[in-house]
């Protein structure tokens, strides 16, 4: 299939505009962009599951907490797990990361490329993307499903007793490739588990146009059950590409050479964020990014915040139609010649920091795998709960989504 740049769903083009009042805060743009070419077929399935993964999340969770994911680093740690998978459970994981329509070689070649491009996409921008395998010492995993792990996905593979410092090793491992900003993925191993499989997803960018920190003030934010609370709100005055319809207004953020953006999403007066990102399609993103952003002198105000996040997926992976691979009789075959194995739990751990400079965001993805014992100046301010994507331009690839409900500065 022809490799082609995308400017989709992941993607959202580049903002030319100069920023206005920013000339010492700013961060000049590169003329170099590194093109990140995927086929279009996986560029659109990994789109469409990136919203489907969010509005299946929002379902399993409580309506008024923060919400902070990579469907990146998901969909290529499940990548990692379908390597491994056969029959109907394979069709199962296929369906819910909509790859039905998208040959082997196509999805082994753009993991490779993203792997391989994202990281040097922009130099000013920083991107780690890691993946490993950790295995029980004695349990018997087939070369040919390592080999692959190691080709496709560059992933280091690991054979330990699974004892203390085998728990310590893999937690260090995920402190090491997300900067520090997440140091532990498991409590514990227990007696069943044999493997697990881990994604490490890691960026920091600077503002294309910084927020000067003197326009920094203590402001008002509104909750969604109606009372009020008081944020650190930073405040900027420039030229950006928005939009606005009916449920919300849009506005993206360029970082550095504006290959990779913020994509900030809030929803008018009377509307839940909620209810927008879960109505939010992928036809809807790729209509808003081609034809409807637009340059716009706009005063932009965004809360000061970081958090921390974690989440089982298992009951929304369930909910997506992956079912048969948590249960005993899970067909991971392509991973051992042991008929009993099935995956216990698969988590998502996070970080997100947004201040005047740019943006820090982490994300490791853990598969748990055991044997079963079986012309105005409009405002654009953030002072109530919304929706933010990052992502990048060329490849179609959402990085990270969220939805801040209650932003705090730790």
């Amino acid at each position: 299939m022809k490799n082609i740049l995308v400017k989709g769903i992941f993607g959202i083009g580049l903002c030319t505009a100069v920023l206005a009042g920013c000339t010492n805060n700013s961060v000049a743009p590169s003329t170099k962009v590194t093109p990140i070419e995927i086929p279009e077929s996986v560029a659109t399935g990994s789109g469409q599951f990136a919203f489907d993964f969010f509005k299946n999340l929002q379902a399993t969770q409580p309506a008024t907490e923060n919400l902070f994911v990579s469907p990146l680093s998901l969909h290529m740690a499940m990548g990692m797990l379908l390597a491994g998978a056969q029959g109907e459970t394979a069709s199962e994981i296929k369906t819910a990361l909509k790859l039905n329509d998208i040959s082997e070689d196509d999805l082994q070649q753009a993991y490779k490329v993203l792997i391989r491009d994202l990281p040097i996409a922009d130099s000013r921008v920083k991107v780690g993307l890691a993946n490993s395998m950790w295995y029980k010492e004695g349990f018997p995993v087939k070369t040919d499903y390592t080999q692959g792990l190691k080709d496709i996905f560059n992933a280091e593979v690991t054979g330990l007793p699974f004892d203390a410092t085998a728990l310590a090793k893999i937690n260090q491992w995920a402190s090491d490739n997300t900067n520090k900003k997440i140091d532990k993925v498991l409590d514990s191993i227990t007696a069943d588990q044999v493997m697990f499989l881990l994604n490490a997803l890691y960026f920091k960018g600077s503002w294309q146009s910084e927020f000067d920190p003197k326009n920094t003030k203590e402001a008002a934010y509104n909750l969604e059950d109606g009372t009020g609370k008081t944020t650190t709100m930073m405040f900027h005055e420039g030229t950006f590409d928005a939009a606005s319809n009916d449920t919300y207004k849009a506005l993206r953020l360029p970082y550095a050479n504006g290959q990779f953006n913020m994509t900030l999403i809030l929803p008018n007066d009377g509307v839940k964020i909620g209810d927008v990102m879960s109505a939010m399609k992928y036809t809807d993103w790729e209509d808003l990014q081609k034809s409807q952003l637009h340059g716009t002198k706009v005063m932009v105000g965004l809360p000061k915040f970081q958090l921390k996040y974690s989440v089982k997926l298992n009951k929304t992976l369930s909910q997506m139609g992956i079912q048969k691979v948590f249960l005993p009789g899970a067909e991971l075959q392509g991973i051992s010649s042991q008929n009993n194995l099935l995956v216990s739990f698969v988590k998502q751990d996070t970080f997100l920091g947004v201040d005047e400079e740019g943006t820090e965001a982490a994300a490791v993805t853990t598969i748990g795998i055991e044997v079963t014992s079986l012309p105005m100046v409009q405002k654009f301010i953030c002072n109530k709960p919304f929706g933010l994507v990052i992502s990048e331009n060329t490849s179609n690839s959402i990085l990270f989504m969220g939805r801040i409900m209650n932003p705090t500065l730790h």
